[in-house]
């Protein structure tokens, strides 16, 4: 039997394909790589702090608040700001001293107006609460008695209607969000050329320079019997409700101040979001706003704040109230705020 060979046809080799070098990347490479990576990270990182800072804003509803004005069309166009301070003892710490009182409710203690005039100036005026006002369907009254009868809304009506200027934003806060706000920065510093008490705000300081804690700015602001130590003996200074307009307005330039110092950039991550859990704002105060406000105030300084008082005398009205009410003075006042221009005198 023959043997039968069978042949099979030689596989070709078939070379592995060429691998691709891996590129390597220099140290300045990845270190630029890294960096954009984190930029990026952070980029996202500050939005979402943004916007859960803003989201503890608590929004008064635009149906609420109907009297606000629009701002001017065009970029850089003043704004106007009512700045509402709350009476309302409800929400004090349990830490605190009992020298508020119990009354019950929320009653306006401070009505200032803002004026901002991006990367020029702001200036304030403080509309004192006992002003006598025509409040729209409730007759002759205080000013702050339109916030209890009317909330926000009618207060705002009636600032505009009283003075003539138009309100474009309003926040509002009460004692214990002020006392949070300064703790949050580290207390703001206010200096005392005498020693200085008030008995019933139980307000007591040493003269010289001090940082007030957020309890101790609260009770300085709302002094009405405020006394200074003089040569021994205890004399009133600076009492009643406009000279307590005036120790507000202290709170607030020190707290400006405090805000745009170097030494604030530590504290901004717990100031924030405490003073947005805070206030009560109109749904207009956008996140895209208050960040243009806020970079348009921070070029600011302090000397290029102007705030006052508009100018009133003491008058008893015809229902027995003591209110008080213009003076010659106050209509020029208020024609210089509108257009930005400096007080006169």
């Amino acid at each position: 039997m023959s043997q039968i060979t069978e042949t099979f046809p030689e596989i070709p080799r078939v070379e592995p394909p060429e691998q691709p070098k891996r590129r390597r990347w220099s140290f300045a490479q990845r270190a630029v790589i890294f960096l954009l990576s984190m930029m990026v990270i952070a980029a996202f990182g500050v939005y979402g702090f943004l916007r859960y800072t803003e989201g503890k804003i608590d929004r008064i509803a635009a149906s609420d608040l109907t009297s606000l004005e629009p701002v001017a069309a065009g970029g850089g166009a003043p704004v106007n700001f009512l700045l509402v301070g709350v009476d309302d003892r409800s929400t004090l710490p349990d830490d605190w001293d009992d020298t508020f009182g119990e009354f019950a409710g929320r009653r306006t203690d401070v009505i200032m107006i803002a004026h901002l005039v991006p990367g020029r100036s702001i200036q304030m005026v403080s509309v004192p609460r006992d002003w006598k006002a025509s409040i729209p369907g409730h007759g002759t009254n205080r000013i702050n008695a339109a916030y209890v009868l009317g909330g926000p809304d009618l207060l705002v009506q009636t600032v505009q209607s009283e003075t003539g200027i138009p309100i474009n934003h309003y926040v509002e806060i009460d004692f214990a969000g002020v006392g949070a706000i300064v703790d949050s920065l580290g207390g703001v510093t206010l200096d005392f050329t005498y020693p200085g008490r008030d008995l019933k705000s139980g307000f007591q300081i040493d003269a010289g320079r001090h940082t007030l804690d957020g309890e101790q700015a609260v009770a300085y602001s709302r002094s009405r019997k405020y006394q200074e130590l003089r040569n021994g003996e205890w004399v009133s200074s600076r009492g009643g409700d406009i000279a307590r307009t005036g120790r507000q307005q202290e709170i607030l330039m020190a707290l400006f101040a405090q805000v745009t110092s170097p030494s604030a950039a530590f504290n901004l991550a717990s100031f924030l979001p405490t003073f947005a859990d805070q206030i009560s704002a109109d749904e207009g105060l956008t996140l895209g706003l208050m960040a243009d406000l806020g970079r348009d105030a921070l070029t600011l300084d302090s000397r290029s704040i102007d705030a006052r008082t508009l100018p009133v005398e003491n008058s008893k009205g015809s229902d027995g109230r003591a209110y008080v009410v213009p003076i010659d003075t106050t209509q020029s006042f208020i024609d210089a705020f509108i257009a930005g221009d400096p007080f006169p005198g």
